[in-house]
């Protein structure tokens, strides 16, 4: 990891000397680099997000700090507290791993403005505020390298402590900021130097996950975020690091990746996510029990088959699936949460064939179940049949059926729907899945 730093600290210099800003978005162009990553990205079909800062003190969700009229210096006092004495790196990764979860979204700054890494942008960071003094990014990055899991680094866009900061429809009920202090200028210069330490200084990043714009989108004069020459500084310091940014909106030029919230691509259950799918790659976001960030009373956990098919579900739109976990302000991980990612790594060391790798299958999400691809491969998830027969809507040839588990013929025959599949039991589980070989 040190030569990896000092290589693009090199970069990184030569590159803010030679190279003009890229001020038209049209001009980005993916680097062989990045397209290899979007393709390893939509392969891992499975990550971990991580909610986690001194908002875990209050046992009260990450917005704690909008949601109630606190004095933001009052607020930051917590950080005087904030000791994880139970923080383990290697733990997480190594839960997280063997949950089968190819990939970490780590909120490196939320919206409450303390940094979860040793920045030099301001002391408000978990080594110079807090008794704890460990830089955790650093810790949890070099454990990702040596367990080969990657790491993409969550950032928030707006900041509700950080005078400069332009307010828009949230942090509004804040007390104690300078709102003649406002200055986007100095407000930009200072994420960007803040990205650049997360992209010069941890090693290879595997994206940025940008959260935030939503929150002037009841401008009457539409605000300029200059997202074009921050993407592509990111693209500059690290061209295979993925950007998305989930901001509920198709996505703009520079961005590599689609996010959905708390919705699969296609649905908007949740009201976040009305936008079109694009042909990038995809990624849903959503919570394991009802917050993001650790919340005391929040124990309505969803089932581990629900989490499996929601999983599935995902997949079979071409998706991946960034499941949340909240630890608490100790450092662990909530015992529920570890529980759950090692029920779906268990079905996942049996079926994980079945998702990881996959397209989108051919039928859209049925009552009974969905559908992924890898290949010739077309795998049929049965969630919900009460018979045992079951006609698939194909118009391809289906040369063999049988059990994805064990491996037991099943017929076919072929209707004017399409290809009907004769079980030779009415389905039962969390995801009953056949397998067919087409042509």
């Amino acid at each position: 990891m040190k030569q990896f730093k000092k290589a693009l600290q090199a970069i990184a210099v030569s590159l803010v000397i030679l190279t003009p800003a890229i001020t038209n978005a049209q001009e980005y162009t993916p680097t062989p680099e990045n397209l290899q990553s979007r393709q390893e990205f939509s392969d891992s079909k499975f990550g971990i997000f991580i909610h986690w800062g001194i908002y875990s003190m209050f046992a009260q969700g990450e917005w704690y700090l909008q949601n109630y009229p606190i004095d933001k210096n009052e607020y930051a006092k917590a950080a005087d507290a904030f000791y994880p004495h139970r923080f383990d790196a290697k733990e997480w990764v190594s839960a997280i791993k063997a949950s089968g979860a190819k990939y970490i979204c780590f909120t490196t700054r939320h919206h409450d403005s303390f940094s979860m890494w040793h920045t030099k942008q301001s002391d408000y960071n978990i080594v110079d505020a807090t008794p704890f003094k460990r830089d955790v990014l650093k810790e949890l990055a070099e454990e990702c390298e040596k367990q080969d899991i990657r790491l993409h680094l969550y950032y928030s866009h707006i900041d509700w402590a950080r005078d400069e900061y332009p307010l828009g429809r949230t942090g509004r009920k804040v007390i104690g900021r300078v709102k003649t202090n406002e200055n986007w200028s100095a407000y930009y210069d200072f994420m960007n130097k803040q990205l650049t330490e997360l992209l010069t200084n941890y090693g290879k990043i595997g994206a940025i996950w940008f959260d935030g714009k939503w929150d002037r989108d009841q401008d009457t004069v539409p605000f300029n975020w200059q997202l074009d020459e921050q993407y592509a500084m990111i693209h500059r310091l690290q061209p295979a690091c993925l950007i998305g940014n989930n901001h509920h909106e198709t996505p703009h030029p520079g961005e590599d990746i689609q996010i959905f919230e708390r919705d699969v691509p296609g649905e908007n259950k949740a009201g976040l996510s009305g936008q079109e799918v694009s042909r990038l790659p995809l990624e849903t976001c959503q919570t394991m029990n009802g917050m993001w960030g650790y919340k005391l009373i929040d124990q309505n956990y969803k089932s581990t088959e629900t989490l499996i098919r929601l999983l599935v579900t995902t997949s079979g739109k071409g998706a991946n699936l960034l499941l949340n976990v909240g630890p608490q302000p100790n450092g662990q991980i909530p015992a529920t949460a570890i529980e759950r990612m090692k029920d779906i790594g268990v079905w996942l060391k049996d079926n994980g064939e079945t998702v990881y790798g996959t397209t989108a299958g051919d039928i859209p999400a049925q009552e009974w179940g969905v559908t992924t691809r890898k290949g010739n491969r077309l795998f049929v998830h049965i969630f919900d049949l009460k018979e045992k027969e079951l006609t698939l809507p194909l118009t391809c040839k289906v040369k063999k059926a049988f059990t994805f588990s064990d491996k037991k013929a099943v017929k076919t025959k072929k209707t004017k729907e399409g290809i009907k599949l004769i079980l030779n039991e009415v389905p039962q589980g969390t995801d009953y899945i056949v397998e067919l070989i087409t042509k």
